[in-house]
């Protein structure tokens, strides 16, 4: 067994669970399917290290960030960011935990994973219904060589809210006046055709067992499925594969500091080596906490995954936290996340 798919069975086997009494030292938290492997991995690891499990629910961005809000967890996560008012409103801190990539994949016979090119315009059409068909011009002249079938196109998307979703729309709209103009962004979208499915699994099964279909997960759930992605034109017009090294290449410019929150979006970033969609998750929690001893907790392991989670996320194909990020991260957290008292949660000599 691979070590994608032990860590996805025991994300798995960790949200079948989820319902059952956790023990009063677990870690609660719900959101984003998008970080769930990598979530999985550093929980079993930290569980051995510490005795400290993490009980964790993969029900999507918007269920995760209407989990924190009625404060039924310790912390949220989500991978739409949200927006310095919302936090504030909200009395959230947020702060991204990794780094991936969201990836197209297809079922395809006779194509191979990495194969087939697209470039943000034909995806977008394919997305919005206008290209019907794998053997349509504006794909063949992206693959000249390659043998396209004839035949119908079945699109697969998100039903649930999703990060996902936000991150790939939001990609979609920086190459797509149309996208833009018809769909926009959102982390739940009207939906010009397909069907839905929820959550990164939802869409890899469909996906999996749908001749002729076209969906988009994050790149572990591709792997783990052993799905066709595709390589895509980036904004430099260069034809990139997904991995930890293309993801790295659109992550290394990014400004943090300049949005609130850290709530920078990664879409379609330059460089000859920059995956186009690439994206971050963000965690969630409480400035104020009801229970400070539950939050101080998951802070330490937010801190334990920063600090030894890195060789993890590699294997899964995330990308780490910069380490100057992590000390800005850090920093917020003593800054900004205190109990009753006004006694910082966190302390960098922790």
């Amino acid at each position: 067994m691979s070590i994608i798919r032990n860590a996805i069975a025991t994300a798995s086997l960790a949200l079948a669970v989820s319902f059952a009494p956790a023990s009063a030292a677990d870690i609660s938290g719900a959101g984003a399917t998008f970080p769930f492997p990598i979530y999985a991995k550093w929980a079993d690891a930290y569980k051995k290290e510490t005795g400290i499990g993490l009980n964790y629910q993969s029900i999507g961005s918007g269920g995760g960030i209407k989990q924190i809000k009625a404060k039924t967890v310790t912390f949220g996560a989500s991978d739409a960011p949200l927006s310095g008012k919302d936090l504030q409103d909200s009395g959230l801190v947020q702060f991204p935990m990794v780094m991936g990539g969201i990836v197209p994949v297809v079922n395809l016979a006779g194509i191979k994973p990495g194969e087939l090119v697209l470039d943000g315009q034909t995806l977008a059409r394919i997305f919005l219904g206008e290209i019907k068909s794998w053997d349509d011009a504006a794909i063949q002249k992206l693959n000249p060589t390659a043998k396209l079938p004839k035949q119908a196109i079945a699109i697969v998307h998100r039903s649930d809210g999703s990060g996902t979703t936000y991150n790939f729309a939001y990609y979609l709209a920086q190459v797509s006046a149309d996208w833009k103009s018809k769909v926009g962004v959102n982390t739940s979208l009207q939906w010009p055709t397909g069907i839905g499915a929820k959550g990164n699994e939802g869409v890899a099964n469909n996906v999996a067992n749908t001749r002729g279909a076209i969906g988009y997960v994050e790149y572990a759930y591709a792997k783990q499925n052993k799905l066709t992605f595709t390589r895509m034109i980036n904004k430099d017009g260069k034809p990139v594969a997904p991995d930890a090294d293309t993801f790295q290449a659109a992550a290394a410019s990014a400004d943090w500091k300049s949005q609130p929150g850290y709530g920078v979006i990664l879409a379609n970033q330059p460089g000859a080596d920059s995956w186009p969609m690439t994206a971050a998750t963000w965690i969630l929690v409480h400035a104020k906490p009801q229970d400070p001893d539950a939050l101080r907790a998951a802070l330490k392991f937010f801190a334990w995954a920063y600090e030894k989670g890195g060789k993890m996320a590699d294997e899964l194909d995330y990308v780490a936290m910069p380490a100057k990020v992590v000390q800005q991260v850090e920093e917020t957290w003593t800054q900004e996340i205190k109990d009753a008292g006004g006694k910082p949660l966190f302390s960098l000599t922790n």
